[in-house]
């Protein structure tokens, strides 16, 4: 099976989103941020996924696109956090 650099990638930044969240729950006590930060951060793995079985390329590049729009949310999110804690 051929190795899908993006896929492993956004699929192991997802995962550090999520313990992330799971700390900032856990000790911080912060849920509001962490929600926004959960969601979008989990995104772009799961975008990408679905870009694999996209219809055409038009679709397949919407996807894709989605993703990044969602990676820079998460960077805000994170900067977001890291002013404010």
């Amino acid at each position: 099976m051929k190795s899908n650099v993006i896929k492993e990638k956004t699929f192991a930044f997802g995962k550090r989103i999520v313990k992330l969240c799971v700390y900032l729950e856990g000790s911080k006590k912060e849920f509001v941020l962490s929600k926004q930060l959960k969601k979008s951060g989990t995104a772009p793995g799961a975008l990408v996924r679905e870009a694999e079985h996209a219809e055409s390329k038009k679709d397949f590049i919407h996807k894709m696109s989605i993703a990044l729009k969602e990676a820079n949310e998460t960077e805000y999110w994170l900067h977001m956090l890291k002013e404010g804690i």
